[in-house]
């Protein structure tokens, strides 16, 4: 059965990395402490039915899966970890999510510049777990394309609003930005360079993924 598991997951990798001129890596094997709950795996998300093939892995450049690392450290002091929600998008799967919103203010245009960071590898969305690896409550669920999911809440709920900040305060730590209008979105704050520089330039035309005030 071991050997059985290792073949599907092997598998599953070399078919998510099929297409890819980039160079990925499985976040779970940087740190398998990280919990991976990717959502376009199942049908909990915009589209409501899976857009990866089962088994698919969260994969991220090298350099993102070492700072996600570097997250984990931080909120471990807290007693709290990371869940991974998305990483690596291919193309295709973005231009269904595109013909599913077509809102740019939440979802980037595969065809328009340089398209999702999530496509280049340098971009993940994730939320908060407590010590035994359950989700925290947050602002939203994912993929919810409403005010309710901007990065500054503006509920009541104390807890709800310090698990927010301390997950930021862990991505910012290990050199992500947020999303104005997705609390759960992190790009690597240096992404420019991982990007061919005519695709880094349209897109810092667009692109807005930055802190906007104080944590």
């Amino acid at each position: 059965m071991r050997f059985m598991i290792v073949i599907g997951v092997a598998t599953a990798l070399r078919s998510a990395l099929a297409d890819v001129d980039l160079p990925l890596i499985d976040i779970k094997s940087v740190d398998p402490t990280i919990v991976i709950e990717l959502r376009y795996g199942g049908p909990n998300n915009l589209i409501g039915h899976a857009l990866y093939s089962p088994g698919t892995p969260a994969l991220v450049r090298p350099e993102v899966a070492q700072r996600l690392a570097a997250a984990q450290l931080f909120l471990r002091r807290y007693q709290c970890g990371l869940k991974i929600w998305d990483a690596y998008r291919p193309r295709s799967v973005q231009m269904r999510l595109w013909q599913a919103a077509h809102n740019n203010d939440y979802v980037a245009d595969p065809g328009a510049g340089a398209g999702s960071m999530h496509s280049w590898g340098v971009a993940v969305d994730a939320t908060l777990t407590d010590p035994w690896n359950n989700s925290v409550s947050m602002p939203t669920d994912f993929d919810d394309l409403t005010p309710a999911a901007m990065w500054r809440y503006r509920g009541a709920d104390p807890a709800i609003r310090a698990h927010l900040r301390l997950l930021q305060r862990a991505m910012a730590s290990a050199g992500f930005y947020g999303l104005r209008t997705e609390w759960w979105h992190f790009t690597i704050a240096d992404w420019q360079k991982y990007l061919p520089p005519d695709e880094a330039k349209r897109a810092a035309q667009t692109f807005g993924t930055r802190w906007q005030g104080k944590l």
